[in-house]
């Protein structure tokens, strides 16, 4: 009896810091999450980014900061991480040769967004469309034209000439 209250007191002993230090970098990271979210809404603000770009920035940091932490609460454990930490970067690899494209279109809209060679309301042409621009997303740049609406991926607009009237 003598034996297991020793053994289980020395495990406290040995865990009890190793989850301390677990939960303490998990609240680091949490704060670190707030933080990096005022931050960038600061930021856009200021710089007066769409909001489109500032809830991507958001998300990306926060995902970002999320799989840090994660990462670093388990090293904390005692946790060998290098197969963990391998195994994400071989992820990101095929994930990111899968979505080349859909990637493409996510750049190309963010640049589109920061760079604004047109904006909502002028008249554009591009591939053989024409419209006025309704909206403006990461993916998609929406034209309106007299009876229909017209879908342009953003990689197209960002590769072909395109014609602006103002």
């Amino acid at each position: 009896m003598e034996t297991t209250i020793t053994q289980q007191l020395s495990e406290i002993l040995e865990w009890g810091p190793r989850a301390a230090g677990f939960i303490m970098t998990l609240l680091l990271f949490y704060i670190l999450v707030k933080l990096a979210h005022k931050a960038i809404v600061e930021t856009t603000k200021k710089f007066d980014l769409d909001d489109h770009l500032s809830l991507l920035m958001i998300r990306t940091s926060r995902i970002t900061l999320v799989i840090l932490g994660l990462i670093t609460a388990l090293g904390t454990l005692g946790i060998n991480v290098s197969a963990l930490v391998a195994g994400l970067g071989l992820t990101g690899f095929a994930l990111g040769f899968a979505m080349k494209d859909t990637i493409s279109n996510l750049l190309s809209g963010i640049l589109i967004l920061l760079y604004q060679p047109f904006k909502l309301g002028d008249s554009i042409e591009v591939s053989g469309f024409s419209g006025k621009v309704a909206t403006i997303d990461l993916r998609y740049t929406r034209l309106s034209a007299e009876d229909h609406t017209i879908l342009i991926p953003n990689s197209k607009l960002f590769t072909d000439p395109i014609t602006v009237k103002r």
